[in-house]
């Protein structure tokens, strides 16, 4: 396909500190140029102590008509927009937000998005015992969606103890399944979800115990590459998987539907 490119192009950023890993720029724009959509999804590396002056420049840009976010910002944006989802509230964590004339709009796809890519691989969820690692932006969301899709228990593992037990808390309140803390022993689980950066950096340690991986597990990574250390760990141990690129395609559909709601 053809790319369109010239002074009507409209712009959206993927925003994030590191930045080279996403697979948005490309993803996103051959979304936008297939629905007929003169725009361009550009690499925004932007550190967080920088992030709320870059968001104001931003603003100020009269052509550019969203965001995406990935780590660390996913948190801090929820701030700088003006008004959210149930689900992003929820959370207090986005990781698209639309511009239109009623200001900034932030919503959160992260979870749904690990859940569909759980669920297209043959994962069973319903009254499943599941276990994930992480409770950042994408960890938060993830364990939300999965108590929403039917998992009977959810052990969070996540070094940062408040950020943990105010998930728990919050999670518990919704009456839907067990949440607890987890260990980095996977042993007993159905599912088993890294939800951490771990594995973007070559030489990262595996998130949980990979040795304690049985053939009867299910396996999901967020990190975007085809196959993560954690990756090829669950699949020497015979597990099934979702890797982060089937993570990404299905959040890039569901970002790009809702960053496109009202123009296609």
């Amino acid at each position: 396909m053809k790319l369109t490119l010239n002074g009507s192009t409209r712009l959206y950023f993927v925003v994030g500190d590191p930045i080279a890993q996403v697979k948005s720029p490309e993803g996103m724009t051959a979304a936008f140029q297939a629905a007929g959509i003169n725009g361009v999804c550009l690499p925004a590396h932007v550190a967080p102590e920088d992030l709320e002056d870059w968001a104001a420049g931003i603003r100020r840009m009269k052509n550019v008509d969203g965001l995406m976010v990935t780590v660390p910002h996913k948190i801090a944006f929820t701030g700088l927009c003006d008004s959210i989802s149930d689900t992003a509230r929820f959370l207090n964590t986005v990781n698209v937000v639309r511009f239109d004339g009623s200001g900034w709009h932030g919503d959160m796809f992260d979870g749904r998005a690990q859940v569909e890519a759980l669920l297209k691989n043959g994962a069973v969820l319903q009254g499943k015992k599941a276990i994930q690692a992480g409770a950042g932006g994408a960890g938060t969301a993830i364990a939300h969606a999965l108590v929403m899709a039917g998992v009977s228990e959810l052990a969070v593992v996540e070094t940062d103890a408040p950020r943990r037990d105010s998930l728990i808390e919050r999670l518990n309140s919704l009456g839907r399944a067990k949440v607890y803390a987890g260990t980095s022993d996977p042993g007993g689980f159905d599912i088993v979800v890294n939800a951490t950066p771990m594995g973007m950096k070559e030489g990262d340690p595996l998130p949980f115990d990979g040795d304690r991986l049985t053939p009867q597990m299910f396996v999901g990574d967020v990190v975007t590459y085809p196959d993560t250390a954690w990756i090829a760990k669950a699949k020497a141990q015979g597990c099934r998987t979702a890797t982060g690129l089937d993570m990404y395609a299905a959040v890039r559909d569901l970002m790009a539907a809702f960053l496109l709601e009202g123009k296609v």
